[in-house]
């Protein structure tokens, strides 16, 4: 009974320390790194067996993996950021200021880029299936087809190089105004916990304002990411379901396969924006928080910092089930070419092409 008692107060002084300090952080940080260490893990064996996957089975090439594929690629370097920053933090070395700020600058790099494939992604989906409607209203068109392939690739390219143009302001700027005096706070080389800016007695005013400016100008770059990636994701995906519906249409046959297909676009919808909003909201109110009410309620600052590690560091973990393993693309891609024709009416014969790839990017 006393052992118990003497556990039950021990609880009580964890939770005190985590959500009553005033002054000292440090042991939420602490709960904040194992989070982030533990979800990082997670998240880079999850995009990590994407990629493996995509391969070995030489699925890169094919138009409806290809943007999975590098969304994977994004989520495993924001996933090794994250356990790099785990690993550092409270760990002494040389120029540790430099090496800690210049960090999260990578890492914003690399997290404005997963949501810029992730659109990408959502992207491909829609225009493959405007491609495939295309077609059947005005027969094959390979025109079309290679203007619907150079955007997609040009969209590949820019969600991987706008993020750098975005944020190499921070780089310049930020080692120039010496911005990293601020990582000499308890949270150190975790990634997306920069803390209050509080520069030392005497440092230049002049790098003050403009380290101030900076980081503003990186909470506004998130934020705006954020922000037009969702709608993207929303409007793509009801557009998408939008124009699947007409091309079943169009084809006069629905059977029960397209009404399911139907149903699970429709699913789609809700869930792709679900899931990225879940990854990202806490560390979205919190950034947002900081810029309006820097000095609000305690406890709740703490209760996001601990969401924003568990969902935001788990993003490659949640991107590869919900974009990749659920959906069941992989084995259709590699199955589909193996399907008898012989075995199928005249009607579903002639449509086989068409609804194969409607299966596919519905699926997707």
């Amino acid at each position: 009974m006393r052992r118990y008692i003497h556990l039950t107060r021990e609880m009580d002084i964890s939770i005190q320390n985590l959500t009553a300090l005033a002054h000292d952080w440090t042991a939420v940080y602490d709960a904040v790194r194992w989070i982030q260490l533990i979800m990082a893990i997670l998240s880079i064996a999850g995009s990590g067996s994407i990629i493996a996957y995509a391969a070995f089975q030489n699925l890169i090439k094919t138009t409806e993996i290809r943007p999975l594929f590098y969304l994977s690629i994004t989520d495993l370097l924001l996933g090794v950021s994250w356990l790099i920053g785990a690993i550092l933090y409270r760990e002494p070395f040389h120029s540790q200021n430099i090496a800690c700020y210049n960090l999260q600058s990578i890492g914003q790099v690399f997290y404005v880029s997963s949501f810029f494939y992730t659109i990408n992604y959502t992207w491909v989906l829609y225009t493959g299936l405007k491609e495939k409607y295309s077609r059947k209203l005005s027969g094959y068109s390979a025109l079309y087809s290679e203007q619907a392939y150079r955007i997609n690739k040009i969209a590949a390219v820019l969600s991987s190089v706008v993020p750098v143009l975005l944020i190499a302001p921070v780089f310049y700027v930020g080692n120039s105004a010496e911005c990293y005096w601020n990582f000499t706070q308890p949270y150190k080389c975790l990634l997306m916990h920069t803390g209050d800016l509080n520069p030392p007695t005497g440092y230049n005013e002049s790098n003050t304002t403009s380290c101030h400016v900076l980081h503003y100008y990186s909470t506004g770059v998130f934020l705006l990411a954020f922000l037009f990636t969702l709608v993207g994701i929303v409007v793509l995906m009801a557009k998408a379901c939008s124009l699947y519906k007409r091309v079943v249409n169009s084809s006069g046959f629905l059977g029960d396969q397209q009404w399911a297909n139907i149903t699970v676009l429709e699913r789609r919808v809700f869930l792709y924006p679900l899931a990225f909003f879940f990854c990202w909201g806490p560390a979205i109110l919190l950034a947002v928080m900081k810029i309006f009410n820097p000095r609000g309620q305690e406890n709740l600052y703490v209760a996001l910092y601990i969401l924003q590690a568990l969902t935001s560091a788990s993003q490659g973990l949640l991107n590869c089930v919900v974009y990749g393993w659920t959906q069941q693309m992989f084995h259709f891609m590699k199955t589909s070419t193996r399907r008898d024709m012989d075995t199928q009416t005249p009607l579903l014969r002639s449509q086989k092409k068409s609804y194969a790839t409607l299966h596919t990017a519905s699926s997707s």
